[in-house]
């Protein structure tokens, strides 16, 4: 099937893929920031307990393959009188893993901020989630902003992993089955579906570059 054929048969559902990856992956990705962000609190806190659990989270999830999750959670979690929508599951599963990539990154920030300011915030009788709020976050978020654009861009490919399960309307990857199991879609049907992750992963890379030379800190 050539390229027009393809467009012109499936170029509405390409469309609907494409704002269906794009959903997943601001969704995502946001679930992923703001818990990346609690679990790396959780990793510095004072609280033995909260850096045990902040520690074994990233352990954990970061060595899951996003398919075994997902496996996990649409056909295991039934027998534990557990039922997730298709949609939840994916979006689920883009989440976790990413966040605990997203809480190492933060991390990474962390170690860069100068000893002397967190000494400086406790000499002002900062307490920690102040300390936390007012100087670290905001410091280590400063230095990881191409680290999280790369996140995003991983974010997006892994929600590929919605082509696994009967979600509708379709990510692009799980377009791409539908279209070669019910048509002769062959390699264009592919070229399309990379073509729109690679114009988005570009989009995502600039804005990125952006935001870091705005509020990068000059050492």
């Amino acid at each position: 099937m050539s390229l027009s054929e393809l467009l012109s048969e499936f170029g509405e559902q390409y469309l609907q893929a494409m704002f269906t990856t794009w959903k997943l992956t601001v969704l995502a990705f946001s679930i992923a920031f703001v818990l990346g962000i609690v679990i790396t609190v959780m990793r510095i806190s004072p609280v033995k307990p909260l850096r045990i659990v902040g520690n074994l989270y990233v352990q954990i999830f970061r060595n899951i393959p996003g398919a075994a999750l997902l496996i996990f959670l649409v056909y295991a979690l039934p027998y534990l009188n557990v039922v997730l929508s298709y949609f939840i599951a994916v979006l689920t599963t883009a989440s976790l893993i990413p966040a605990a990539f997203c809480s190492e990154y933060l991390m990474a920030g962390i170690n860069t901020i100068d000893a002397g300011q967190i000494e400086a915030a406790r000499s002002l009788g900062l307490t920690f989630s102040q300390m936390v709020r007012r100087v670290v976050i905001p410091q280590a978020l400063r230095s990881v902003v191409l680290q999280l654009t790369n996140l995003m861009v991983a974010t997006m490919l892994t929600t590929a992993i919605a082509s696994q399960v009967p979600l509708k309307p379709r990510d692009l990857t799980g377009l791409v089955a539908y279209i070669n199991t019910h048509a002769v879609g062959g390699i264009t049907a592919f070229f399309i579906s990379a073509a729109l992750y690679f114009a988005t992963a570009i989009v995502i890379g600039q804005v990125g570059s952006f935001i870091d030379r705005k509020v990068r800190i000059l050492r």
